[in-house]
């Protein structure tokens, strides 16, 4: 059972590697960088040149009690997707950390372009 864990937190570090090595984010395109738990999400707009957050979003910033997860992530895309346009920006990188793109992290993506974020 240690050998499953241990391949399995290998496969998910190889995974976020593989991801960030492709994508950086700027002042003008910072990086919506998702964190995932089971009873939680974050997420930040992050400017990597300086390596400063320009904005945040967590769960517990949504009233709304007995929702889905998948509902409360795309409300929570929605929140940042506000945020990101009130401080001027319209574009933003993707980075679904070792995350694959399914069930509440597309929520997010798709509630974030809804509201007019460009991937």
């Amino acid at each position: 059972m240690i050998n499953t864990i241990k391949k399995e937190i290998a496969r998910k570090n190889r995974r976020q590697a593989r991801v960030r090595a492709k994508i950086s984010g700027t002042a003008a395109r910072p990086r919506l960088n998702v964190f995932r738990s089971n009873k939680g999400m974050y997420l930040q707009l992050i400017d990597d040149t300086v390596g400063k957050t320009l904005a945040s979003a967590h769960v517990k910033e949504i009233k709304d009690k007995g929702l889905k997860k998948t509902e409360i992530s795309a409300l929570l895309g929605k929140l940042l997707a506000d945020k990101a346009i009130a401080l001027g920006l319209k574009e933003v990188v993707f980075d679904r950390s070792s995350y694959r793109y399914h069930g509440r992290v597309k929520a997010v993506a798709d509630a974030a372009r809804e509201q007019g974020l460009i991937f």
